[in-house]
């Protein structure tokens, strides 16, 4: 009976180790794997950030459609330009006051001198921008949500986009009451709310919703 209790007590010191070492181990490696995806989603909405950007530049508004930013990105061109500043005295006003010199007009005068391709500019050679609107994490099939509109501000109408993915979609297949927590997550060198996003259809805002990290962080 003896042996039969050791045994017993032996069983239930390995369990309780197992259980322990999860509940340690399980946070830590969501953690880790937590941080890869979302640098990879953080990646594509940096690209999408770019490309709206150069298309307000250039367009005067945003989009909300990946067919149409993709045909931007390969048609568009970005105008090189040089401001030339002249200055010249306004003889009319300088005569009625009875004076040589005083009063100047300065005008500013902008020359076009070439064109460069946006594509060019933002990616180079690379064509990751076709792909931009997917989620780059190994068996989940899900793309980014786009959307882009106008609202008023002080008597003024600006153009606005939001790109973003639920938190929930990036962590698929992790464990979900990890996901549940993350998601009320608010810290600032975290991933804050329930997406991941950049831009925001309510504020005039282009930023993301990430911490620093994520900006210095490598391509994973």
């Amino acid at each position: 009976m003896r042996l039969v209790i050791q045994i017993i007590l032996w069983i239930v010191i390995i369990f309780l180790g197992y259980k322990l070492y999860g509940s340690i181990s399980g946070p830590f490696e969501f953690n880790k794997e937590k941080k890869i995806r979302y640098q990879k989603v953080i990646n594509n909405l940096k690209d999408i950030r770019n490309a709206e950007l150069a298309h307000q530049e250039i367009t005067g508004s945003f989009t909300g459609s990946f067919d149409s930013l993709i045909r931007f990105i390969d048609t568009a061109q970005f105008a090189i330009t040089q401001r030339r500043d002249s200055v010249y005295a306004d003889v009319e006003k300088n005569k009625a006051y009875g004076i040589d010199e005083g009063y100047f007009i300065t005008e500013s005068l902008i020359d076009t001198l070439s064109f460069t391709p946006v594509k060019d500019s933002l990616f180079g050679k690379s064509n990751r921008y076709k792909t931009m609107m997917e989620v780059p994490v190994k068996g989940v099939d899900a793309k980014i949500n786009l959307q882009a509109g106008t609202i008023m501000k002080n008597g003024s109408k600006y153009s606005v986009f939001e790109a973003s993915v639920p938190k929930e979609v990036v962590l698929q297949g992790m464990d979900k009451e990890l996901i549940h927590q993350e998601k009320q997550a608010n810290t600032v060198e975290g991933v804050r709310g329930a997406n991941v996003q950049v831009g925001s259809m309510n504020e005039i805002d282009t930023n993301g919703n990430w911490g620093k990290s994520y900006d210095t962080g490598q391509n994973q």
